[in-house]
């Protein structure tokens, strides 16, 4: 490998290279004491150094070297694994560099000549390879070809970064280097002549997790199913921590059924993924996460400024963030200071003139008739520019929506399709027109029927009254310090008086400007009223299981006891549910529309469920609520960091973070009084997901004790002292989202462990038939399939058995087969292998299932005699034709009718000549190796030669039953036949009964698959190239 020119001092480098050959300009050399096999002390010595020091040298043992002569610096300009690699670069050099050094009469001039034509040679190396996309590419460049050296990988897998650090076995470290790719963690030492690799893929790590081992503080231990490992001695242990988090998350979602979740599309091609790619994916999930922005947004400008804050009369320093459709500010202490202002309400983007006082300013102005200033932007033009940009594609967008709704509005009748009523009254049954609601609910409830509901409000309303007007009094004033609307300015002031509790008028505003809902129901005009239209009359599981629910949505709110508020309800969870049917309708959702409709508009309440749903609680409403689960294995992590007395009293942390999964899809809606609820709710739309741990948090610490001395902590979810004490204040976005992307490895790897359990006794045999499936996810189908072979269809669904989510193609189903067929056939195997795969492919679609591979396994070596010998029959008869389902209905129908038994066999067709021969080919190459072999090699001479003669006794007797193939001169067996004859030879019948251990086939398989496919690609891609 040609690597950047590094100088060496030749003189004190003889002591550890030998030169091996030499000419006037070139050293070839190769490491003192390699390849010694006596185990001498040098090598061993040279080799412990190497390790411990890191160098490059360790993975290649030989290099060339460029020596001017005169010079007392030579340069590195090659090196290699092999003698072969170099040589090679000798050659080169000695034909294409060597006859014109003689030129140069300055010896500098000939040492640039050959620096500047290794750089090119490097550069045309780089250039279409992984390392293009590095940061560093002739570095990444040489770390990618010691990993190609030290792992024999396909050059499919992609290396993303790797580390110096130390593994440990016991409480023996070995300092090596970690590789981590996008489907495997893999290790590498050297030490004392001793190698270790150790290489484990993403989808076998079940946690990741800083643990402290003696006097080291800083360990990451990584979990698999089997063992544990422990690397340390990291330069950076935050940096490794994070991107094998994202790792280990990325590939779970990629190869494991993820229950719904979403990858980010610059993720979806694993090639594509790059640990500059990795910091672009964390910093942008941050972002998105402390502003609650849509997760469709992509970062695009981050830069360090201040802003002018009013409220503060000075600027305050932080770092401002763009995205496709806003501008967000955030302080350098995070809740200091936020800032969020969607594009839409953006006028103009002007830059002033620069001063000593305001370097570099610029003013932002909205349509509430305010203006913002930013200071101190180092690339002012460009974050200009790029808004400016962004702002006439946005403004040319909402001109084609207005111009599309006008042409709508044009050639509709003069009769309003759509009937807005203020009332919110019914209207009869005749008419057909969508009728929503302009109202909040809870303005269409009497004063006396809200009394029944809040019983203590008859005592205390004119204290009740009191307060909310002192409440709004507050925030009017707030209001006119720091803005109204959705770009007003979010410090700690505003979080206090949200604790407070948010006035009844105006909670339903605030919540809409707090969670930005308000941009999402300003840029879809009529939207929610079409939605309405289009589902009306649908049915589905979703509708079903809504009108389930309606009646239990606050049952004992008088606003949800009439058709008014049901029917309302009704609308917002049938139209999400046709919006996105991939969620559709999950519990829970009823209960936050219901409370959302008692403050909001009917439309503005379905843009308050889409934006919870989508961006604020998200995968929480999936098939498996997979974003609840990590959020439940997240707050058991914060129990044990916050709460260290509880979790010395209660070991055994599980029972209570299951109790409160409930807290976390409702938000406490039912499970606290509801004022309490409706306070949890405004601190949910201010602080997002961080609110709801801190205020779970609080409850725990308040029933401390309680919960330290009873196992039944139900009554703990009914108190809540504290909403956010000052004790919690540390929990961060960042520190949440870092927790996420840890702990949903956790609940992904278990809801796989499940699938697995429902194999039952087969779960060895199913992690190998896994593994072969993501073979072909890791390095594509070119592990797997010929360049000729038909594309490979989509994964079938996983309708039925959890186990059917992995399958194999025809290639995988050999490589399976040759490990695991319990008689080896020789060069045969291929071709059993084929037709096996042909009768087990019923659906014809070129994809086995495990249960029908299981199954296949499951006669071969556990059924009996006849029934092995009826498999190895059918494997040599064709097919019979794929029937349509109309044929198949049919005939179902017709055995029915004839009273068919329900586990009558179908008789098998007769083989003619050519099948038989096959048939006895295979059985034949079943003997070879056998101890027995000559004496089976006679026994199935003896069978072969009885049912040929059988065969021709029936063609002369009768002609072939109706059906039956012509070919051969009408010769046919019966499978009865062949399996009498097989019967009469006493050493066949021993041999095919002969009992085989399937779990040590298995077990020996599983070191041997990796190797034989990462080999196939190989040769592949050798071949190929």
């Amino acid at each position: 490998m040609w690597i950047t020119p590094e100088e060496v001092v030749l003189k004190n480098a003889l002591k550890l290279w030998v030169t091996d050959r030499s000419n006037d300009y070139f050293l070839l050399q190769h490491r003192r004491g390699h390849g010694d096999t006596g185990g001498k002390i040098t090598g061993l010595l040279v080799g412990a150094l190497d390790t411990v020091l890191d160098s490059n040298a360790r993975v290649a043992p030989f290099r060339i070297v460029l020596h001017v002569p005169g010079s007392q610096v030579s340069w590195i300009i090659a090196s290699g694994a092999t003698i072969e690699e170099v040589q090679k670069h000798w050659k080169w050099l000695d034909q294409n560099l060597l006859p014109y050094m003689a030129v140069f009469e300055n010896k500098e001039d000939a040492a640039s000549f050959v620096h500047g034509k290794v750089k090119g040679l490097i550069a045309e190396e780089v250039l279409g390879s992984q390392a293009a996309r590095e940061d560093d590419p002739t570095r990444f460049r040489e770390d990618l070809a010691r990993f190609e050296q030290r792992f024999g990988l396909p050059q499919r897998e992609k290396l993303v970064t790797h580390y110096s650090c130390c593994c440990w076995k016991g409480r023996v470290p070995r300092q090596g280097s970690l590789y981590l790719t996008t489907n495997h963690i893999a290790f590498y030492s050297f030490l004392l002549g001793k190698e270790v690799k150790l290489l484990v893929p993403w989808a076998e790590v079940t946690g990741l997790e800083r643990v402290s081992v003696g006097l080291l503080t800083d360990v990451i231990r990584v979990h698999t199913r089997r063992k544990q490992r422990d690397f340390s001695m990291f330069l950076n242990v935050d940096e490794v921590m994070r991107v094998m988090c994202q790792l280990a998350d990325i590939a779970l979602r990629r190869l494991l059924d993820s229950g719904g979740l979403t990858l980010d599309q610059s993720l979806q091609e694993s090639t594509n993924i790059t640990k500059r790619v990795l910091e672009e994916q964390a910093l942008r999930q941050y972002v998105l996460s402390l502003f609650g922005l849509p997760r469709a947004e992509s970062l695009q400008e981050v830069m360090s400024c201040s802003i002018w804050t009013p409220h503060a009369r000075c600027h305050t320093p932080g770092t401002v963030y763009t995205t496709d459709g806003y501008l967000c500010f955030s302080s350098r202490e995070e809740g200091q200071c936020t800032l969020i202002i969607p594009l839409a309400e953006i006028l103009s983007i002007e830059k002033a003139e620069s001063t000593s006082a305001l370097p570099n300013p610029v003013i932002i102005s909205v349509r509430c008739k305010r203006a913002f200033q930013l200071i101190e932007l180092l690339r002012r033009d460009e974050l200009v520019e790029n808004v400016r940009d962004r702002l006439r594609a946005l403004h040319w967008k909402q001109t084609m929506i207005r111009e599309h709704d006008q042409r709508k509005k044009s050639t509709i009748s003069a009769t309003p399709y759509y009937t807005f009523c203020y009332d919110t009254v019914q209207s009869d049954e005749e008419d057909s027109s969508v009728i929503i609601s302009d109202k909040a609910l809870r303005h269409t409830v009497h004063t006396d029927d809200m009394s029944t509901f809040h019983p203590s409000q008859s005592d205390a309303q004119n204290k009740t009254s009191n307060m909310e007007k002192v409440r709004e009094r507050l925030w009017d004033d707030h209001f006119t310090e720091f803005g109204r609307g959705v770009h007003m300015f979010r410090t700690d002031k505003i979080r206090k008086l949200v604790a407070l509790g948010i006035p009844e008028s105006l909670r339903g505003e605030l919540w809409l400007n707090f969670s930005d809902s308000c941009s999402s129901l300003a840029a879809h005009p009529n939207y929610y009223a079409d939605l309405l239209e289009k589902c009306r009359g649908e049915t589905s599981i979703a509708t079903e299981e809504i009108e389930r629910d309606l009646h239990r949505s606050l049952p004992e709110h008088p606003a949800f006891q009439n058709e008014t508020g049901i029917s309302a309800l009704r609308r917002v969870l049938t139209a999400y549910a046709y919006r996105n049917p991939a969620i559709g309708y999950c519990q829970s959702m009823n209960i936050l529309a219901s409370v959302m409709l008692l403050y909001t508009k009917e439309e503005e309440a379905f843009w308050l469920l889409v934006t919870v749903c989508e961006r604020m609680l998200p995968d929480y409403f999936n098939r498996r609520v997979i974003g609840a689960q990590v959020d439940q294995s997240v707050f058991e992590e914060l129990i044990r960091e916050r709460l260290p007395e509880l979790t010395e009293r209660v070991p055994d942390l599980s029972p209570l973070a299951s109790a409160s999964l409930t807290w976390f899809l409702t938000l406490f809606v039912n499970v606290l009084p509801f004022r309490s609820a409706l306070c949890v709710l405004d601190c949910f739309f201010y602080q997002g997901i961080r609110a709801i741990f801190q205020i779970a948090l609080a409850v725990l610490d308040a029933n401390a004790t309680e919960l330290s001395t009873c196992s039944d902590d139900g009554h703990a979810l009914m108190i809540l002292s504290s909403f956010l004490e000052q004790k919690f204040g540390g929990v961060t976005v960042k520190h949440v989202e870092m927790l996420r992307s840890r702990h949903r490895v956790q609940v992904l790897q278990a809801h796989e462990d499940t699938t697995k359990d429902n194999a039952e006794d087969l779960s060895e045999l199913y992690d190998l038939f896994k593994t072969e499936h993501f073979i072909s996810l890791y390095w594509g189908d070119g592990v797997c399939t010929s360049s000729s072979a038909p594309p490979r269809p989509p994964p079938r669904a996983a309708a039925g058995s959890s186990t059917e989510r992995y399958v194999v193609d025809r290639a995988q189903f050999k490589s399976l087969y040759e490990l695991l067929t319990p008689w080896n056939c020789g060069t045969h195997t291929d071709t059993v292998a084929q037709r096996a795969f042909t009768l087990l492919d019923q659906d014809r679609d070129s994809l086995v299932t495990f249960s029908q591979f299981a199954q296949m396994l499951d006669v071969l070596y556990c059924e009996e005699l006849n029934e092995k010998i009826r498999l190895l029959y059918r494997l040599h008869i064709p097919p019979g034709e794929r029937k349509s389902y109309e044929e198949q209905l049919q005939q179902m129908l017709q055995d029915l009718s004839r009273g068919k038994e329900k586990n009558e066999e179908k008789p098998l067709p007769h083989m003619n000549q050519r099948e038989f021969i096959q048939f006895s080919k295979t059985l034949y190459s079943m003997f070879q190796g056998d101890p027995d072999e000559a004496e089976l090699f006679q026994a199935i001479g003896m069978v072969t030669s009885l049912v040929l003669q059988i065969g021709e006794a029936r063609h002369r007797d009768r002609p072939p039953p109706e059906g039956e193939s012509e070919s051969d001169d009408g010769w046919s067996a019966s499978f009865e036949q062949i399996l009498a004859s097989l019967l009469t030879e006493q050493v066949l019948v021993n041999f095919l009964e002969r009992p085989v251990d399937l779990s040590a086939k298995i077990g020996a398989a599983k070191p041997r698959q990796y190797q034989e496919r990462a080999g196939l690609l190989m040769v592949q891609h050798a071949a190929g190239s």
